[in-house]
């Protein structure tokens, strides 16, 4: 078996709408595909020894054992791979378990997908699957510990951490979008302008002067001591030869630890004796030149949490230990502790694995044991210094049994230091109690605390800390959303995308929109190319200039890697038609309207799906949709608006040479199109079906029609606002005419355009593209056939898989079907191409390139148009 193609989907996609984390992987079975699982000796036998929690596995059966059956019935190997690579993630400790298996469009070959909770462990998933099959099939051994263990180390190097991504869950309960920024955990929340950023509980409402002091214990306790909060006495060094003296002053037992440590790095506790002392400054040494020394307050660790200046939870933290039983080694005791089902690897689990280091050796050694000593029965041993659940700690909430005294201390304190989210250490034998009373003391104020404690405590109530967190970058319910108008279509997306934006602009918006020409941020152009996918939208959606984003979406991105957003608040389709059918799995039409859906399926409840009625497949895209919908059509009698105004629906129609919106029975004429310029008086009818669902969007966007009409007027076909679409040159003897048409439906648009010409002589100069199907291309050369005199043949500069032999055959074919005695020239050069043909037209020609490298085209045309005006010949002889 043969894997061909990993793709992974971030966002909703072909594959499904709800579920935007899923693998797809284009696999092909070659020889396996003639042999499903019933013809393979003992597959069955030995995947159920190998994987007997498939047997949960329902599959289409919808009973445990389903899968096994389907196994022992037969089936193919693709379905089982969907199968075992799901159930490989969820042994690795990330439950998930939607997947499906479906043909490819070849012989043999098929679309494998399967959901993933993390992306690195979801490609992983997809190999490990196959060489699992394989291995299962050729009868050898598998060792699945090593590939569990590997997803294990890429969750956890891969996830965001407990703390950050309980806020992102809560944001996202409230319907507040997150993009993650980095590979670690900054992340913002909302988008464009509405955004605010985290980075794990460090927030962008965090004051970094606190943040600062904080990280500084020595600043932090003078501010303390200062402000009359009880703190163990000590001193700050620098070398040894202060610590004999320091450790004299203060008195033993001691605490020393690293000046700007966290996590508790570097952290010695119970110090009684100078020799331990020398040890633990070293430690702290390795972590902080600056090191702090003080008095060990004795008594229990508590950790107060204080978000927004008010104490949101209470835990009592216990380090990593055992409890001897008067029998069992240390060790033992530990491996015991160990097999706790809510202990796992990093944050996999409530609970984390005790592990073993040098640590954890050397506190042993210090009370006079090995890991094969016995420990008596309840005597309790200390297995790390310090109490962080991370290292194998314990947590119990105490939230509701903090004396008030302590708690107006720790919201005190907040303010002091300055911090809105924060963790201040509390050492005392009695949180129930005032520290007065316990002769306890705080030991450390903490920017950035961790919330895993308060989430999951190992004993107690879970606390949803995240939800103040929230509530104050998110106040009254806000969402952290800017309008976004996603357009889809075969044709006409990009003119659409950008007569929206401009739009917009001119009521006043801060807008980002992307296009098949590059991402333009307030119109400046930011990156250059096709920039129709998700990382484009993203580009946008992190701009924090941008308050309305405009985004193109093409059927590339869909298929790649799904949207780049969950919800729209406009979607619109343009239309479907024959374009680059036969690849990636999609075959025929009807699949090609499916990628095409996926934007209206994501419009949010409140918004709209902006459907054409004159395309069948667009209409049909209204049914089971949760959000309102609106129609547009070139024929005010189409019974499908007249049925849908009947329904009091919101239309947009090109009546009596007006664009119209209508609401039910009541019109309201936007503009003549002839005062139009993009219409080109009325004539290029597919800008018209352009003008429709832009001036819908606007108006369900609340934009005036004052605005929309000044928009109209001002958004003209010229290289600048529209580059590639409909841009004419005039030239004393000659126009030429630049277009992106490259499809059949393109080319006819154009036809009916350029019929329009009244011009003696036309020249098409045209081309094959790679990577559409050979009929599509046949037809484009017929198209071009019946629209122009004479033809040009050139290459794009990537072929796209064909030859240029192949695909000047396919034109020359295509305008044979039409035309026998027609000229035909090949240049493989665009930029040739065009001065072949101004040098050769005849007087008052029309030429009309269909271009790839736009930019390039335009600027040979306004050269060559700056030469005519200065009197100059176009070309040297």
């Amino acid at each position: 078996m043969k894997i061909l193609e990993i793709n992974a989907m971030r966002g909703p996609n072909y594959w499904s709408i709800r579920r935007p984390k899923l693998i797809v992987m284009v696999l092909d079975l070659e020889k396996m595909e003639e042999y499903p699982t019933d013809k393979i000796p003992g597959f069955g036998e030995r995947i159920k020894s190998l994987l007997p929690g498939l047997y949960a596995h329902r599959c289409s059966e919808g009973v445990e054992g389903g899968f096994f059956h389907r196994v022992d019935k037969g089936t193919w190997m693709g379905h089982v791979i969907e199968h075992v690579a799901l159930e490989i993630q969820t042994m690795a400790g990330m439950d998930t378990g939607f997947g499906r298996t479906r043909g490819y469009g070849e012989d043999g070959v098929y679309h494998v997908v399967f959901s993933y909770k993390e992306e690195a462990v979801g490609r992983y998933a997809a190999q490990a699957a196959v060489n699992i099959c394989e291995a299962l099939i050729a009868a050898k051994d598998y060792d699945l510990d090593i590939d569990i263990q590997r997803m294990r180390e890429l969750r956890e190097s891969e996830r965001l951490g407990p703390s950050t991504g309980s806020i992102v869950k809560e944001a996202q309960s409230r319907g507040i979008p997150w993009i993650r920024l980095n590979k670690n955990s900054l992340c913002q929340l909302g988008y464009g302008a509405n955004q605010k950023r985290i980075q794990a509980t460090v927030t962008s409402k965090t004051s970094n002067i606190g943040v600062d002091l904080a990280c500084d214990k020595e600043e932090t306790k003078f501010m303390l001591e200062q402000a009359s909060v009880r703190v163990p006495k000590g001193d700050i060094i620098w070398d040894m030869e202060d610590l004999k003296k320091v450790c004299d002053a203060v008195g033993y037992p001691l605490v020393i630890k690293p000046i700007d440590g966290n996590h508790g790095r570097g952290i010695t506790v119970n110090i009684k004796t100078y020799e331990e002392a020398i040890a633990a400054f070293n430690v702290a040494q390795e972590v902080s030149n600056s090191v702090i020394v003080e008095t060990y307050i004795e008594g229990h660790d508590y950790r107060l949490l204080v978000i927004n200046n008010k104490l949101i939870a209470a835990a009592k933290r216990t380090p990593a230990h055992v409890i001897g039983d008067g029998h069992s080694t240390i060790q033992e005791l530990i491996d015991n502790v160990n097999k706790d089902p809510r202990r796992g690897y990093g944050h996999e689990n409530v609970l984390t694995v005790i592990d073993v280091n040098e640590l954890t050796l050397s506190l042993i050694k210090k009370k006079g044991y090995t890991a094969e000593s016995v420990l008596a029965k309840d005597e309790t041993l200390l297995l790390k210094d310090t109490a962080n659940l991370s290292t194998g700690g314990t947590a119990e909430d105490v939230t509701d049994i903090v004396h008030s005294s302590n708690v107006f201390m720790a919201e005190r304190i907040s303010r002091l230091i300055d911090l809105d989210i924060c963790g201040i250490d509390v050492m005392t034998t009695d949180i129930t109690k005032p520290l007065e009373e316990t002769g306890g003391a705080v030991l450390e104020v903490n920017a950035g605390p961790g919330f895993r404690m308060h989430l999951s405590p190992t004993i107690g109530l879970p606390r949803n800390v995240a939800s103040p967190v929230v509530d104050e970058l998110f106040p009254k319910g806000e969402n952290g959303r800017i309008p976004i108008v996603a357009i889809t279509g075969t044709n006409g997306k990009t003119t659409t995308t950008r007569l929206i934006a401009h739009m917009a602009k001119m009521s006043g918006c801060r807008v980002g929109y992307t296009t098949s020409d590059g991402v333009y941020i307030q119109n400046r152009l930011l990156m250059a190319g096709d920039c129709t996918g998700p990382q484009s939208a993203e580009f946008v959606l992190r701009d924090p200039t941008v308050n309305f984003a405009v985004l193109e979406c093409a059927r590339g991105g869909l298929l790649r890697a799904g949207l780049g957003f969950r919800y729209c608040d406009i979607g619109i389709v343009t239309n479907v038609a024959s374009d680059h059918l036969g690849l990636k799995g999609i075959n025929s039409i009807d699949q090609l309207a499916r990628v095409k859906a996926v934007i209206p399926e994501t419009v949010l409840p409140g918004g709209y799906a902006i459907l054409n009625a004159d395309d069948d497949r667009v209409y049909n895209m209204r049914r089971g949709l949760d959000c309102n919908v609106a129609l547009f059509s070139m024929d005010e009698n189409n019974p499908r608006i007249i049925e849908f105004q009947e329904d009091n629906g919101l239309t947009a129609i090109f009546e009596e040479n007006y664009v119209t919106i209508t609401r039910g029975k009541w019109k309201m004429r936007v503009m003549r199109v002839e005062n139009i310029p993009i219409t080109y008086g009325g004539k290029a009818h597919f800008m018209i079906q352009n003008v429709l669902a832009a001036i819908l969007a606007a108006h369900v966007r609340g934009i005036s029609i004052e605005d929309m009409k000044a928009a109209l007027e001002t958004f003209l076909p010229s290289a600048s606002q529209t580059p590639g679409r409909l841009n004419e040159f005039k030239f004393n003897n000659f126009s030429f005419l630049i277009d992106y048409a490259h499809n059949p439906s393109g080319m006819r648009a154009l036809k009916q355009f350029t019929d329009s010409y009244d011009a003696p002589y036309r020249i098409g100069i045209v081309a094959g593209i790679g990577d559409r199907r050979q009929e599509d291309t046949v037809e484009v050369g017929a198209i071009a056939a019946s629209m122009f005199d004479e033809i040009i043949i050139r290459q794009d500069d990537n072929l796209r898989g064909k030859t240029e032999e192949e695909l000047r055959g396919y034109i020359e074919e295509g305008i044979h079907s039409k035309k026998l005695d027609i000229k035909i020239t090949s240049i493989d050069s665009e930029q040739d191409a065009i001065k072949h043909a101004i040098k050769n037209a005849p007087k008052n020609a029309l030429i009309v390139l269909c271009s790839d490298i736009i930019p390039a085209s335009i600027q040979l045309l306004e050269e060559l148009k700056v030469k005519e005006a200065a009197g100059k010949e176009l070309f040297e002889n």
